[in-house]
């Protein structure tokens, strides 16, 4: 994998932390909100918001999969083809 590669893991490994952050802050102040009667809705809606960016998780996953399996098919037709 060259310089253009590992810029292109770091990119989605810094997009799957930033993920990870909100899905828990999310769910912690979801979990906060459930102690208050008047806050209820907004946790719901924070655990529904987390359960959405769960989905998301394996996203970025298989896009970044997709992503290498193109580059190395074209790096070995590159190589093949000389």
């Amino acid at each position: 994998m060259g310089k253009q590669g590992l810029f292109v893991k770091k990119g989605y490994d810094t997009l799957y932390t930033i993920n990870d952050v909100l899905l828990g802050l999310w769910f912690l102040i979801g979990s906060i909100c459930f102690y208050f009667e008047t806050l209820k809705m907004w946790g719901v809606t924070l655990f529904v918001l987390g359960s959405v960016q769960m989905l998301i998780r394996p996203t970025i996953r298989l896009v970044h999969h997709f992503q290498l399996r193109n580059e190395y098919e074209d790096e070995y037709e590159r190589k093949n083809n000389s």
